[in-house]
């Protein structure tokens, strides 16, 4: 292709200019997740050729499913490109194994080629946006980023292009924990549960930004362990991204596509679905019988004993593994509030020794049980973000790492860090408490519904 770009895989976007010159997030080989997650479709050989020609690898944030350590390996004489992370740990993760790491510069462009030029636009979430702009259209991968508080900025580089394609992730919302229990063991049904058509939030969100097309992304992913597989229920198909669609401003595109510039042509590309039977959890090392012994124990209450904000917001951690229970106080006069994650030995092992304790989180084989008044947030705010995004990702444990990792994103950004602020605290508790009290008085197919929606997108955007 002389000019243009394709979409394959999960996340992956290939852009070309004479020649193909950038790939981000390449997950081609492998599982993630501890093996929970495989491809839900084939990469062609023609894309796998493509993508070890390409000069750049841009890498958006450290999940298995963007970050694939398989995959990478393929990779090692490109220049790997990484946003400007606080903590810095996928480019000092990346250097340590020998790549050849480029730091790009927050909400600076960088010309890759005669015609292709990158912006990169981190978040204080460790995620990160990639504004991708091929000879005057824009691109903007959102893969998994939600609006941080740079939705304004993005918004208004969208409308300084005629051309505009928002790749981001798009589903029933299972690449989260969903995986949660009952005090008495019962299974409680997700919230994606009630399948809002996909394709209502696509086109609000594509009107939200801007954007002329809409290419679904980042969510091309099945469940494959015998003890995940449970959640592909609520997994997304190729089918579900058109049902509700409807934009007067944005054209919904299919996922996977060779869009040609220099032809003003686009193809579908048509890898074969993976067609998958459950595997058992002790292909990928776990057996749920295995105990810990007292120093892996300890390693566990060391690891969130260091986490500080956990201690003003939990009484406890009850952590049952191969039926034994292991419980860190964090408040010895209180057993009120707390939460119990039953998990196998050597994933939860793994995810403590490398800090990557939301790979088990998204994995959703761990069994959670909430204990007190947690609210329809749940691990949200108070626990999810400060141990997978502070703390493993940003290296903030301590308050006063803590104040430091926040400040400096507030220096980097103070408007967009304040809109942020907003965004998780207000607006998005808010959007969660609405639409489940919506579901209980209207049904999601109903116009009164769709009304209500629209009128919070409309909201949102003023707000933010």
């Amino acid at each position: 292709m002389e000019l243009g770009f394709e979409t394959i895989g999960n996340a992956t976007l290939i852009c070309h200019d004479d020649g193909p010159v950038l790939v981000t997030d390449p997950w081609t080989h492998g599982s993630a997740y501890f093996g929970s997650w495989t491809l839900s479709h084939e990469i062609p050989e023609q894309q796998r050729d493509i993508i070890q020609r390409c000069q750049y690898v841009w890498v958006s944030h450290g999940h298995p499913d963007h970050l694939s350590a398989e995959s990478m390996d393929k990779l090692r004489e490109q220049t790997i490109l990484v946003p400007n992370h606080f903590g810095g740990r996928v480019r000092d993760d990346l250097r340590e194994q020998g790549f050849n790491v480029h730091v790009l510069v927050d909400r600076v462009w960088t010309q890759l080629s005669p015609r292709i030029r990158v912006m990169c636009i981190p978040d204080m979430n460790q995620d990160a946006v990639l504004l991708v702009d091929i000879a005057g259209r824009l691109i903007v991968n959102l893969n998994d980023a939600g609006d941080r508080g740079w939705g304004r900025f993005v918004r208004s580089m969208v409308r300084r292009y005629d051309e505009s394609y928002l790749l981001a992730l798009s589903g029933y919302g299972d690449a989260d924990m969903i995986n949660y229990f009952t005090e008495d063991g019962q299974r409680i049904p997700p919230y994606a549960a009630a399948k809002t058509p996909v394709g209502r939030t696509i086109a609000r969100q594509a009107e939200f930004y801007g954007a002329r097309y809409f290419v679904p992304f980042s969510s091309m992913h099945k469940y494959q362990r015998a003890d995940s597989i449970w959640a592909s229920e609520y997994t997304t198909t190729l089918e579900d991204y058109a049902r509700g669609f409807e934009s007067e401003t944005c054209t919904l595109l299919p996922a996977f596509i060779r869009r040609d510039f220099s032809k003003d042509d686009m193809q579908l590309i048509r890898p074969k679905e993976r067609a998958l039977l459950p595997v058992d959890p002790k292909e990928f090392g776990d057996d749920w019988s295995a105990m810990l012994e007292r120093e892996e124990a300890q390693a566990l209450r060391e690891y969130f004993g260091a986490i500080e904000h956990l201690g003003t917001v939990l009484d406890y951690l009850r952590f049952r593994v191969g039926g034994q229970d292991h419980v860190i106080e964090f408040n010895q006069r209180r057993f009120r509030r707390g939460i119990t994650f039953e998990a196998p030995r050597n994933s939860l092992l793994t995810a403590v020794r490398y800090r990557v304790f939301d790979d088990l989180l998204i994995g959703n084989f761990m069994k959670t049980t909430l204990h007190g008044d947690f609210g329809e947030g749940r691990l949200y705010p108070d626990f999810s973000p400060y141990v997978a995004k502070y703390a493993d990702n940003g290296k903030a444990r301590s308050r006063n790492e803590l104040k430091t990792y926040f400040s400096e994103y507030r220096r980097r950004d103070p408007v967009g860090f304040l809109r942020g602020k907003v965004e998780a605290h207000c607006v998005r508790p808010l959007q969660t408490q609405s639409a489940e009290l919506l579901r209980t008085l209207l049904p999601s197919d109903s116009a009164a519904y769709r009304t209500a929606k629209e009128a919070f997108w409309k909201v949102r955007r003023v707000l933010l």
